[in-house]
């Protein structure tokens, strides 16, 4: 049992001081006036709820670096083969360890909670659950609470087209995810989910979707369905050209899009579609440290919180590890689009609390946990912030927005200084209890992929 006497804590309508948070066995199970009952350990700062990152391709990281040099075109399609080239050698002890160093880092950075969009399985020799078992295992080593996402890879283009060699990595039918999916159900718990994950509609064909989509239903009804869509306008016009529309009109015209759909990037959406994704429930995953280093684009978020639709964020190919930073990207491309300022703000007029609180919920629903607030019967997932931990960047006053906005928006490093996952202290003092034995197996991964 923890007994957290913070001296804020971020509440739904605003931060709060006076409060203790009692936690037994992962969960919050007590919101209540510090002034009464029993004492507790007290929280120097500012505790908020967790976010999750909702889109992650764990393995990508060891790719970070390694595509930054020029090449003729260069756009996410000449990135794609590099990262083709890299995942070519990578096996489950390596997936393990990359896993385990992703899952660390992302706490250490703030994060929560991780849906891990897994597409990558083996050519030969492991088990078709191998690597899936491996993001498992190096995750459960970090304590990062995770739900995974069983890939769906059969064609490598719209039309059906036959997947290249570079891409025999991803391969996964339909019925094979349902199979994995199925037989994952026994290790359900409340910090490990499963869920689906059809790659696209290039690499999914409709009648793949729709019976993954039906068999996933009846395997678990809320399992988490993800997709990445409308990523690059050149997947908006090959959609129209084979199905005549484009993929965020035609996944909405032809799937039961719901509250346990998370859209991935949707970055070429039109307003009329971001109001349809908004009526349904879906979730938008948006990546924007990703998006801005494939070049593919500026989401209109205005657009989708005017429609009273949800956003989480994710790290994606993980060329960024910290929440704060990826919460500073989305709101600083939206600067860039509009040339104005503090376009995520709330009512109140502080854009970092705004970002924050819409991240933890759509993290929340995209992952299919019970996250994202402070309150009874939310898991605990915590991050701490100090003004005294970031002395450059987090204002000692006594004003725990200013924190949140100078934290996001001002750090020189990740301003998390401790954070909990599922009940349990996994960083103090800005560092993961597990960093030594972590780093030194990614270390060795990487020597072994070199």
């Amino acid at each position: 049992m923890h007994r957290l006497l913070p001296d804020w804590v971020l509440l739904e309508d605003g931060f709060a001081a006076g409060r203790r948070i009692v936690v037994e066995q992962g969960a919050i199970v007590a919101v209540e006036d510090a002034r009464s009952g029993e004492g507790g350990d007290r929280i120097a700062g500012a505790l908020l709820p967790g976010i999750t990152d909702l889109h992650s391709h764990m393995f990508q990281r060891s790719l970070a670096g390694l595509a930054e040099h020029a090449r003729e075109p260069d756009d996410f399609w000449s990135w794609r083969r590099a990262m083709y080239a890299q995942a070519a050698r990578i096996g489950a002890e390596e997936m393990r360890a990359i896993a385990a160093f992703v899952a660390m880092a992302l706490l250490e950075g703030g994060y929560t909670g991780l849906v891990e969009f897994h597409y990558l399985f083996p050519l030969s020799g492991d088990s078709r659950q191998a690597l899936a078992e491996a993001v498992v295992e190096g995750a459960a080593a970090a304590g990062m609470p995770l739900t995974l996402l069983f890939g769906i890879y059969e064609t490598g283009g719209f039309g059906g087209l036959k997947l290249a060699d570079a891409q025999l990595r991803f391969q996964n039918s339909a019925d094979q995810a349902l199979r994995m999916l199925a037989d994952a159900q026994p290790s359900v718990s409340a910090d490990l989910r499963y869920g689906l994950a059809p790659h696209s509609l290039r690499a999914v064909p409709a009648a793949s979707l729709a019976r993954a989509v039906e068999g996933a239903a009846r395997i678990d009804p809320h399992a988490p369905i993800h997709i990445h869509v409308a990523e690059q306008e050149a997947e908006n016009l090959a959609c129209i050209a084979d199905r005549a529309a484009p993929p965020v009109t035609w996944l909405l015209d032809h799937a039961p899009v719901g509250r346990n759909w998370c859209l991935v990037h949707a970055t070429h959406t039109t307003r009329e579609e971001k109001k349809r994704v908004a009526a349904s429930g879906a979730v938008t995953g948006l990546c924007p440290t990703t998006e801005a280093n494939l070049g593919d684009g500026i989401f209109d978020l205005p657009a989708l919180r005017e429609a009273g639709g949800a956003f989480g964020i994710g790290s994606d190919n993980q060329v960024s590890l910290d929440v704060f930073s990826e919460l500073r990207c989305l709101e600083y491309g939206q600067r860039l689009a509009r040339r104005t300022r503090n376009v995520g703000a709330n009512q109140a007029g502080h854009t970092g609390r705004a970002l924050w609180q819409a991240a933890c919920s759509g993290g929340a629903e995209a992952g299919g946990r019970a996250t994202g607030a402070i309150a009874a019967g939310f898991r605990a997932d915590f991050v701490v912030i100090e003004p005294t931990f970031e002395t450059a960047t987090l204002r000692g006053a006594e004003a725990p927005d200013f924190w949140l906005d100078a934290a996001i928006f001002a750090a020189t490093q990740a301003p998390a200084r401790h954070v909990m996952a599922g009940g349990e202290w996994r960083v103090r003092d800005g560092a993961h209890l597990g960093r030594d034995a972590i780093l030194r197996d990614y270390r060795a991964a990487l020597r072994r992929l070199s």
